[in-house]
């Protein structure tokens, strides 16, 4: 009995210009061909395949589509109509009876890739946000991460290891685990909360850093109630940007305390704080209990555009040099995006490098 067909549709779910749809296995040109007539005068079985046909589809007058035969690995065909969900559902049911086997497209590129690497790679791919991350995925598509995992295989499953094996199959393992993190947020964003005390510009700051008014800003204190995300990209990087209520351990009433709770727990999940400092107002002790408790926190004097307030305090409190912004004016800001990339990803994959980019490969790794 040969195996049932398989119908998947390619494209993401949702509304779009196109929608794809791929039927695969033996009978799936006949089936296509009950359902679709070329434009031209000679049978769908007559063009070579690949060939990009125009037709009509479905009960006269029937929706134009797109379809292509596919001849290897398995006979398949691809209709390519609206994007639409009734259009791709009108042509799902009519090419799928009883017996279909209907998968998701990520259940159908697993199956079409044998090395799951690559099934990986492709499908993340087709979720990347930047372009940067894309070229990464690609990389890993194109065997960069298989063969390195090959060639530490090969030095750690040799017979009589040299001196030689041991310290490049080493090298290669730590080699690989430093670039896991920025694999492991090629689809991921990284998260970046802001903190400070209350009124020193972090929600204009945030604004001013996404290019458009996420939060509410006002000159009363207090009003950043909720941690407040979205989503960007940092010099190619998918990043999360967080800001938070401020904390002031003086505030009592139940909401304050409850702002300040949400503000930690977005704190403790961060990949890298950024303390807001207010340059124009004189420094508390408040302002130091913060940026002890925050040691490793990239620090900014924000409102850099008014008249500093005497007896700030130099570099040596933070431990590296402290960046100047105003979130108002715009100064500084470009400069502190460069270092938040700096911060998260600080030695970036070349291209062509192998890179981990799902858990199983970091605990193959560990493994080896």
């Amino acid at each position: 009995m040969p195996p049932p067909l398989t119908i998947a549709e390619l494209t993401p779910p949702g509304r779009g210009a196109i929608a794809v749809v791929r039927l695969q296995g033996p009978g799936a040109e006949q089936c296509l061909a009950e359902h679709f007539r070329p434009l031209g005068r000679r049978p769908l079985a007559q063009y070579a395949p690949g060939t990009p046909l125009v037709g009509r589809f479905g009960l006269p007058p029937g929706e134009t589509v797109v379809v292509r035969r596919i001849a290897a690995p398995l006979p398949a065909v691809e209709v390519c109509c609206h994007g639409g969900r009734a259009a791709v559902e009108r042509v799902i049911a009519a090419l799928a009876d009883e017996d279909t086997r209907r998968v998701d497209w990520q259940t159908w590129l697993a199956e079409k890739e044998t090395d799951p690497i690559r099934a990986a790679a492709a499908e993340d791919l087709a979720q990347a946000r930047t372009a940067r991350t894309a070229a990464i995925l690609v990389d890993q598509y194109a065997g960069a991460l298989g063969a390195a995992l090959v060639e530490l295989d090969r030095r750690t499953s040799a017979c009589v290891r040299s001196p030689d094996d041991n310290r490049r199959a080493d090298e290669l393992r730590a080699e690989l685990i430093a670039r896991a993190p920025c694999g492991m947020h090629l689809l991921e964003p990284w998260r970046v909360v802001l903190t400070g005390r209350p009124n020193v510009g972090k929600s204009s700051l945030l604004n001013a850093m996404l290019g458009y008014s996420r939060t509410i800003v006002h000159p009363r204190a207090g009003t950043t109630r909720d941690a407040v995300s979205a989503t960007t990209a940092v010099d190619g990087w998918p990043v999360e940007l967080c800001d938070t209520a401020g904390l002031d351990s003086a505030l009592a009433e139940p909401l304050a305390q409850r702002s300040m709770q949400r503000a930690e727990q977005a704190l403790a999940a961060a990949d890298l704080v950024v303390l807001v400092l207010d340059r124009s107002q004189p420094w508390t002790d408040h302002d130091a209990r913060l940026v002890e408790r925050h040691p490793r926190a990239l620090h900014v004097w924000n409102k850099c555009d008014l008249s500093p307030a005497a007896g700030l305090p130099g570099d040596e409190r933070f431990g590296s040099p402290a960046l100047h912004v105003s979130a108002v004016g715009g100064q500084g800001v470009e400069e502190l995006l460069a270092e938040m990339s700096r911060r998260l990803v600080p030695d970036p994959p070349l291209p062509g490098m192998a890179v981990p980019f799902r858990r199983e490969h970091i605990e193959r790794l560990r493994a080896i």
